[in-house]
């Protein structure tokens, strides 16, 4: 499949002291997180990158086709699409080996042609996703509400504790979310 030649741009606007709700999406928004052993991979390449670049993970919901995460920088001066690119490169190379090495027909499905002679996979959508700014823990709070019941609004889950890929059993069952190696490291939201 050829790729249009617009590429969508996202603009961040890194304001010290404000967290972010990011959102980001598989390619063409297709169900591409439904494995779990991808989804505890994401959650290494999250953790990994949150490290090093010195964020907080305040909440987060993996979702079929795509992610929402809530974030703060932890210094004074960062940008947004350093995180992304930290987080979603080393993970879609993963998730490449992985499909070549087991000769997946979804590997041909995710890479395209930019150009002639020119392909590339593609595991997110091009393009810098949704990055919402908030100013307030009462903003904070609503967007945890909001990322937690996502799989319940979709009817992915009954109640937001039976969706496994969230940060709620950390805020509401902490002992089950901490068991739980494969989630990402939270941390709150006084980090």
């Amino acid at each position: 499949m050829k790729e249009p030649l617009h590429r969508k741009t996202m603009r961040h606007f890194n304001e010290s002291g404000h967290a972010h709700l990011l959102t980001f999406s598989c390619y063409h928004r297709k169900p591409l997180l439904t494995n779990d052993t991808w989804k505890s991979w994401l959650s290494e390449s999250i953790n990994r990158t949150f490290e090093k670049q010195c964020w907080q993970l305040v909440s987060f919901v993996f979702m079929p086709e795509h992610i929402h995460i809530l974030a703060i920088p932890k210094n004074s001066e960062y940008r947004v699409d350093e995180l992304l690119f930290s987080i979603k490169r080393p993970f879609s190379c993963r998730v490449k080996l992985a499909l070549k090495k087991s000769s997946s027909r979804l590997l041909d499905q995710l890479t395209v042609e930019e150009r002639p002679t020119v392909f590339r996979f593609r595991f997110w959508q091009e393009g810098g996703g949704y990055d919402r700014n908030l100013l307030s823990v009462e903003n904070c709070i609503k967007a945890t509400e909001y990322l937690h019941n996502n799989p319940v609004r979709r009817r992915l889950c009954l109640s937001p504790e039976l969706w496994r890929w969230s940060s709620w059993k950390f805020y509401y069952q902490p002992e089950q979310y901490a068991a739980d190696a494969a989630l990402p490291r939270v941390h709150g939201f006084l980090g």
